[in-house]
């Protein structure tokens, strides 16, 4: 047999199942299109559900994919053993409604046997106990030996999700040989070693079920298989494990290397360098597909895995930062299959360096607080760190548990890891309750899901704002109708619009459908799952019926400012990558017609030199005047042409690609002016950061930057109007009044200061020595607390060396400080620990450092108790 490599054996089975009339589609992104059941893409139909659920019609009856997919359910188990991944590959060949068992299975068997060159003897399938069907196939079509075919039950052979869609499996187990086995004389297919792998699974789709053990034959069966592509390999290249396999090796090699650690050779290397090899992987992947580091959703899985591969670095004795050095080797071993890992490499560099900055800073600071921790127990004599302070560790400062249980165990401490679990839970059933409850889809039923998948609207208002069409659904807001009268609000659907839904950042556009004297204001357009485009909004006159013929007409102005605000986000990007650096990637954007907002990946907030230069850029290609140019082609001769493609994008064969001269060239589906001098001008109003490594900017044009000048111009105006000047002396006049108030201000601190003098007197005589330290505890009234630091440091000045508290009353309340000089706290004297002592009798709280320290309270009878406390406190602090 021979031994394909990863790359090699996922363009054998694309091809082979294009050889059965299959469309072979692109990888989708890791971050699920239109679905709040998952956060991550964790299987292959999981970007195929709309199809399978006839919610959308797919492009072929008969689909292939590789899918890129992540799984962190078991995270805690990754590198523990070898069989473990977050981040896999998976292969599959779907039917809707088209081919069912018999061709599935035969091809299943074809593939693994003529195409890689499995031995047939050496593959074993299983069927579901009753599904008598797929058992004859495999016996008598394919000529498997009956026993060597393996009934399993419901828990291993058939695939169901609560309600909906589901259906028995046929799986397909490879003997990997004895030296994988457990030694057991009864080890066979279904035992637990490793022996036995399964390496394909048929999903017969062919029942709905209610959830309730109810089942229906569904009318259209559908075939979903899987097949991981990384234990094909394992198979294939007859290797231990996935990490052996040729693209992971290169990288365990590379975690090795730069560790100086040899791999199969010590457990906890092993378990590490495993960690880092798959962790890095799964970033890399989850950053090309515009996931970013955050503390919530998927953002935070990615945070979790990158800091846990920082750990295990770490751990391994890797020194300084090397993860995105390590994710060369990722993006190396697999730009061939998903060619966004290069075009994305330098702003996957960046993520990862910054994020690995913060977990370094993250990592000390716990260790800080994990000492503080063992000096209390210490000093209680106990020997267990309570659950609820290692879950602190780990929710607030991501410190892993296995790394608090090591760093305590090296000095004797245990922790208490059943209420640490108990913590854990308690944080999942409060995560779990926060979710909305969806359907299969993970989303919100609403009526538009009872109309026919058929239906679908085409988009004519690029060219034209004014069209007419004929009605072909309409609904209320809560179900189909055939007509909609006077008042009603609802939604039609046409089958040509002019008015664009909200889409790619452009927001919808508004305006009227007419019928004769009938009028349908349309307040919001959404498009819906298989290019359906719904009107919202009310009946303001008449009737609308289904096969009515309307006329629709786009509110021509709000259009305009829309394409005014979406052109000059093309031009912005490209002079933001001119200026900041081509790691400048689109994140998120907004227009509408009143202004533009444009999130993009940087690290650091823009100068003030750098927003004035992109400014200027964007002004000189509004004021060339640069025509704008559309034109459809397939997306490889997109890219050729240098079109920046999005993140999180769904595209389809062929991409619309919006070119502004030679200077932007972008794939976008929406509106533009037809000239980039109708934007008439450019200004940026905010830059400000809006996540990790994410920044914004809002910006105005056309009329919004003339009403933005205007506006600023009567603000102007009224300052200048406040302070006795014109526009043109303002600032000169701003200057001569702060210089005035600056003088008054000296002036006033200097009273301040002499009334409280004069209010406190000559207090030395009430100097005490506490074992050998002078305590200057005295009372003032009505100083505030900056008069009180001025006269305690004048007192100090005075005293030479010992501790001054001074209390105050001030309109009710009270402000007090402590101050201590360095020869008396080197005997013990510690500033925050006195305030923090006496600030109980006044009614307050406080603290601070060891010679310096303030409170404020709320009660001033105690302040005579208070300065008597002071001289207990001290006593015991002095050694």
């Amino acid at each position: 047999m021979k031994q394909y490599g990863v790359n090699e054996l996922r363009k054998m089975f694309l091809e082979f199942f294009e050889g059965k009339e299959h469309l072979a589609m692109k990888s989708f992104s890791l971050v699920p299109h239109n679905d709040n059941s998952l956060l991550l893409i964790n299987s292959g139909m999981a970007p195929l559900k709309p199809y399978f659920t006839g919610q959308e019609i797919p492009p072929r009856k008969r689909v292939t994919t590789c899918q890129k997919c992540i799984r962190t359910g078991d995270i805690e188990n990754i590198g523990k053993t070898a069989r473990h991944g977050t981040f896999f590959e998976m292969l599959g060949n779907f039917s809707f409604g088209d081919y069912f068992k018999h061709e599935a299975i035969a091809w299943s068997w074809e593939f693994l046997t003529e195409v890689v060159g499995l031995e047939a003897d050496r593959l074993y399938p299983s069927v579901y106990l009753e599904d008598d069907e797929a058992f004859d196939i495999w016996n008598k079509e394919i000529g498997i030996p009956a026993e060597r075919i393996y009934r399993f039950g419901k828990e291993d052979n058939f695939w169901e999700h609560g309600s909906g869609p589901c259906g028995p499996c046929s799986e397909i187990y490879y003997d990997r040989g004895e030296k994988y086995g457990c030694g057991k004389p009864d080890c066979k297919v279904g035992c637990e070693c490793d022996r036995y792998i399964e390496v394909w699974n048929n999903v017969f789709t062919q029942f709905e079920s209610d959830g309730k053990g109810n089942y229906a034959e569904l009318e259209q069966k559908n075939i979903d298989t899987g097949m991981g592509l990384e234990r094909l390999a394992t198979v294939v290249q007859d290797v231990d494990s996935i990490f052996d396999v040729d693209t992971i090796q290169a990288l365990s090699r590379k975690v090795c290397e730069i560790s100086g650690k040899e791999y199969k050779k010590k457990y906890e290397w092993d378990v590490s360098i495993r960690i880092v090899t798959d962790h890095i992987r799964s970033a890399a992947f989850m950053i090309s597909d515009g996931i970013m580091p955050t503390n919530e959703g998927r953002g935070y899985v990615l945070r979790r895995i990158i800091r846990r591969a920082a750990r295990h670095g770490r751990l391994l004795g890797v020194e300084g930062q090397f993860l995105a050095d390590l994710s060369k080797t990722v993006i190396e071993g697999s730009k061939d299959g998903y060619p966004e890992l290069e075009e994305k490499k330098d702003f996957i560099f960046n993520v990862l360096t910054q994020e690995e900055t913060k977990f370094n800073k993250t990592i000390d600071q716990g260790l800080v607080i994990l000492g503080e921790m063992e000096a209390s127990m210490e000093k209680d004599g106990v020997k267990e760190l309570a659950g609820g302070d290692a879950f602190k560790l780990y929710d607030t400062y991501g410190f892993p548990l296995d790394l608090t249980k090591e760093i305590l165990e090296e000095k004797g401490f245990t922790v208490d890891e059943k209420s640490f679990a108990e913590a854990m839970q308690e944080q999942k059933v409060k995560a779990r309750s926060a979710r909305k409850a969806t359907n299969y889809m993970g989303a919100d039923v609403t009526v538009y899901e009872s109309i026919d998948p058929a239906v679908t609207t085409q988009f004519v208002g690029y060219d034209r704002l004014v069209h007419d069409s004929k009605i072909i659904v309409l609904t209320t807001e809560t179900e189909l109708a055939e007509a909609l009268t006077d008042g009603e609000m609802g939604t039609i659907f046409v089958e040509e619009t002019p008015f664009y839904a909200t889409m790619g950042g452009q927001s919808a556009d508004i305006g009227v459908i007419y019928a004769g004297d009938s009028q349908f204001e349309v307040v919001d357009t959404v498009k819906l799952l298989g290019g359906k485009v719904g009107h919202i909004g009310k009946v303001k006159k008449g009737m609308f019926k289904v096969g009515d013929k309307v006329t629709l007409s786009v509110d021509e102005q709000r259009r305009a400012d829309t394409c005014k605000n979406h052109s000059a986000t093309h031009l912005l990007q490209k002079a933001l990558r001119t200026v900041l650096g081509t790691h400048v990637e689109q994140a998120g954007s907004f227009v509408d017609g009143d202004r533009l907002r444009f999130d993009f990946s940087h690290f650091s907030a823009m100068t003030e030199e750098e927003i004035a230069k992109v400014e200027q850029i964007v002004n000189e290609k509004i004021e060339q005047s640069l025509p704008v140019f559309t034109s459809i082609m397939t997306i490889e001769e997109a890219k050729k042409g240098g079109a920046m493609a999005l993140f999180g994008e769904k595209y389809g064969e062929t991409v619309r690609v919006v070119k502004m001269g030679d200077f932007s060239t972008e794939l976008c589906g929406g509106t533009h002016v037809a000239n980039t001098g109708a934007i008439s001008a450019f200004k940026i109003i905010s830059e400000s950061g809006v996540a990790a490594g994410v920044r914004r900017i809002e910006a105005l044009t056309g009329a919004g930057v003339f009403h933005y000048y205007a506006e600023l111009e009567k603000t102007l105006e009224e300052a200048a109007k406040a302070v006795k000047a014109t526009p043109a002396s303002l600032v000169e006049k701003l200057e001569h009044l702060m210089a005035e108030i600056k003088a008054l201000q000296s002036e006033n601190e200097s009273l301040k200061s002499k009334a409280a003098k004069e209010a406190l007197g000559d207090v030395m005589d009430q100097v005490k020595e506490i074992k050998g330290v002078k305590l200057l505890a005295a009372k003032v009234s009505g100083v505030d607390m900056n008069g009180l630091r001025d006269l305690g440091d004048q007192l100090k000045e005075k005293l030479k060396e010992g501790v001054v508290v001074l209390l105050s009353e001030e309109a009710g309340k009270v402000n007090m400080i402590a101050m201590a000089t360095e020869g008396a706290v080197a005997k013990g004297a510690h500033a925050g620990n006195l305030i923090k002592g006496i600030a109980a009798l006044v009614g307050g709280g406080g603290g601070g450092r060891p010679n310096m320290a303030q409170a404020g309270g709320k009660n001033p009878q105690g302040i005579d108790a208070a300065i008597t406390e002071s001289e207990k406190v001290l006593e015991t602090q002095i050694i």
